[in-house]
């Protein structure tokens, strides 16, 4: 857990900690995260995921993604969660860019609604993605790539949202109102329409929104 204000970092501890998972580190700064977690993987005991606010000492700007985007080229199977105040495009894009597994970018808002935030640390520490709406909303809005998306109808542009959130079919399917059935084909196109093949496997569901990042 990196956050400098520490009000904050014993909150969220106290916060997983009450839901049966073990937060093994707490630290103030990007390079007390850098540390900790190569002594940790020294010690072949590199946690799950990493929860790290973007902007950290000492001058509050980028050291926390940047340690982040370190850690994930480091130690490629850790997961890494971030925090930030606001939805800071070429954070994200740089963040997400490259492997799109065990990553996830929220809003601190997103912190109060408690259950969405246990489940994004849970998902990205098995290798799934937590991308929070508004960062969703803006990458795609930004995108050089919106020949592709024009391609989309609104719906299959909604459930892409969705999928980018990490929900499941089924989640989306709850969310939309519709039944599973509809949403595997929304998704089915989505995939057809972004050149996704099945090869690409589970990760297909990240590809197509990462798409849209890769310039």
């Amino acid at each position: 857990m990196a956050e400098d204000s520490v009000l904050l970092r014993e909150g969220l501890t106290r916060l997983l900690t009450d839901r049966g998972h073990h937060v093994v580190a707490g630290v103030g700064d990007a390079d007390a995260l850098i540390r900790t977690i190569g002594d940790l993987a020294a010690q072949d005991g590199l946690p799950d995921v990493v929860v790290a606010d973007v902007r950290m000492p000492p001058t509050h700007t980028d050291e926390g993604v940047r340690a982040a985007v370190r850690l994930r080229r480091d130690h490629p199977g850790l997961g890494v969660l971030v925090l930030s105040q606001y939805v800071e495009e070429r954070y994200a894009t740089e963040l997400l860019a490259g492997n799109s597994r065990s990553v996830g970018y929220l809003l601190k808002d997103r912190v109060a609604e408690v259950t969405e935030f246990v489940d994004a640390v849970v998902r990205v520490a098995g290798g799934g993605t937590a991308l929070d709406p508004e960062v969703v909303a803006q990458l795609l809005g930004r995108s050089r790539k919106q020949d592709v998306l024009a391609g989309l109808t609104p719906r299959e542009r909604e459930v892409l949202g969705l999928m980018a959130e990490g929900r499941t079919n089924s989640a989306i399917a709850r969310q939309l109102v519709v039944s599973d059935g509809a949403v595997e084909k929304h998704v089915s196109n989505i995939f057809l329409k972004l050149g996704l093949s099945p090869s690409d496997g589970d990760h297909r569901r990240v590809l197509a929104v990462l798409t849209y990042l890769e310039s």
